[in-house]
C-alpha cells in the first residue's frame, strides 16, 4: 500500500506546487501592468521593484492559499476518477478512509507550511509589500486624516487629538491628561501638535498646562513650546496593516498594548491573529471536501467537478471575507468570525465524506 500512498502524495504536492507556479506569475503580471506607470514615473530602482515582487509573491500566495489548494486537489483527483484509477483502488479492497490517508499526510505537510508562512514569512513580506506601496505608489495620493483619536498610552497618560494628518505629521486640538491613580495631576492643551522628525520632538502651538494640587490650580501658558512625550507617532496613526507585518509574538504583545490603550481596531488585529491558526485547519477541511466531491466519476467529466469545486471555494472565500469585515467594523467577536467558516465547512466536509464512503 505504500506505492498507493506515494503515488497520491506526490500528485497532491506536485499539483499544488504547479497551481502556485501557474497563478502567481499571472498575479505578478496583472499587478505590474497596473503599477508600471507609477513605477516609471517615480523612477523606482530595480532592486526595490524586485524585492517588492518577491514580497508580493509571498503576500499573494498567503492570501489565496486555500483556493489554490482546493482547486489543485479537485483537479488531480478528478483525473484519477476519470481514468477509473479510484475505482481500481477501491475494488482491490482499499477502504475509502484508507484511500484518504495520503491526502491527509499531504494536508499535514501543506498545513505545516501554511503555519510557517502565516507566523513568520507572510508578516515580513507584508511589511515590505506595504512599505513599497506607501513609499512609491501612493506617495502622491491624498492621505486620509485620522479623526477623534482617544488613547491611553500608558498607566498614567491619556491623549486626545481631534484630527491628525499623517502626511504633514500634524494634529489639531491636542489634549494630554496625566493621572496618579485616580487623581488628575495635570492637563495639557494645545491648538496644534506637530512631530519634528529630525530630533523626535513635538512642537505645540498655544500650549496651556493646568497643574492641580489639593488647594490650588497652576496655569502655565506659552505661545510655542517644544517638548518630548512618552508616545510615538504610531500611537497617533497606527497603520491599518500594522498587525499583518508583525511576527506572532510581536502581534500578541501589540494587541495587549492596544487593548490597554482602548484602541478601536482590536477586532482588525485579532482577526489577523486568529487567521494564522485557522488557515492550517482549513487545509484539512478543504482537502476532505475536494476529495469527496471529485472522487466520483461523473457524466460531465472533470468540468462538472471543477465547476462544483469552484462554487464551494467562492462561497468559502465569501464567508471568510464577510465575517472578517463584520469583526473589523463592528462588535462581532473576531474568534467567531474567523472560525465560523471552518465550522460550517467542516460539517459540510463530514457530510460529503459520509456520502462519498457510501
Amino acid at each position: 500500500m505504500k506505492i498507493l500512498d506515494w503515488y497520491i502524495l506526490k500528485r497532491y504536492l506536485f499539483t499544488f506546487l504547479m497551481m502556485l507556479l501557474l497563478f502567481i506569475p499571472i498575479g505578478i503580471t496583472v499587478n505590474l501592468a497596473e503599477k508600471i506607470g507609477k513605477i516609471l514615473e517615480n523612477e523606482v530602482p530595480f532592486p526595490a521593484v524586485a524585492q517588492y515582487y518577491l514580497d508580493f509573491t509571498v503576500y499573494f500566495a498567503n492570501l489565496l492559499f486555500p483556493l489554490f489548494l482546493f482547486l489543485s486537489v479537485i483537479w488531480f483527483t478528478s483525473k484519477l476518477a476519470n481514468n477509473t484509477e479510484i475505482v481500481a483502488f477501491l475494488s482491490s479492497g482499499v477502504s475509502f478512509s484508507r484511500f484518504l490517508r495520503p491526502y491527509m499526510i499531504g494536508a499535514s505537510i501543506v498545513a505545516a507550511f501554511a503555519l510557517l508562512l502565516g507566523l513568520y514569512l507572510a508578516p515580513l513580506a507584508s511589511k515590505g509589500y506595504n512599505e513599497f506601496r506607501y513609499k512609491y505608489l501612493k506617495k502622491n495620493s491624498n492621505v486620509i486624516e485620522t479623526q477623534d483619536i482617544y488613547r491611553q498610552i500608558n498607566d498614567h497618560d491619556i491623549i486626545y487629538v481631534s484630527r491628525f494628518d499623517p502626511k504633514m505629521k500634524r494634529g489639531n486640538k491636542f489634549t494630554l491628561e496625566h493621572y496618579d491613580g485616580n487623581k488628575l495631576e495635570y492637563k495639557i492643551f494645545a491648538d496644534n501638535i506637530t512631530y519634528v522628525e529630525q530630533d523626535t520632538t513635538y512642537k505645540l502651538t498655544n500650549f496651556v498646562k493646568r497643574t492641580y494640587d489639593e488647594n490650588d490650580e497652576v496655569l502655565e501658558s506659552i505661545r510655542r513650546y517644544d517638548t518630548l512625550f512618552k508616545f510615538d507617532l504610531d500611537d497617533l496613526t497606527p497603520a491599518n496593516y500594522m498587525a499583518e507585518t508583525l511576527l506572532y509574538g510581536e502581534l500578541t504583545r501589540f494587541i495587549e498594548k492596544e487593548k490597554k490603550r482602548g484602541s478601536s481596531n482590536i477586532g482588525r488585529y485579532e482577526v489577523v491573529q486568529y487567521k494564522k491558526w485557522s488557515l492550517p485547519v482549513s487545509v484539512f477541511i478543504l482537502t476532505i471536501i475536494a476529495v469527496s466531491v471529485s472522487s466520483i466519476k461523473r457524466r460531465g467529466g472533470m468540468g462538472v467537478n471543477l465547476a462544483f469545486g469552484i462554487s464551494i471555494a467562492m462561497v468559502y472565500v465569501f464567508f471568510d471575507k464577510v465575517f472578517g469585515v463584520m469583526a473589523e467594523q463592528s462588535d462581532f467577536p473576531p474568534l467567531v468570525a474567523v472560525w465560523f467558516p471552518n465550522v460550517i465547512f467542516g460539517m459540510l466536509a463530514l457530510y460529503l465524506l459520509y456520502n462519498a464512503k457510501r
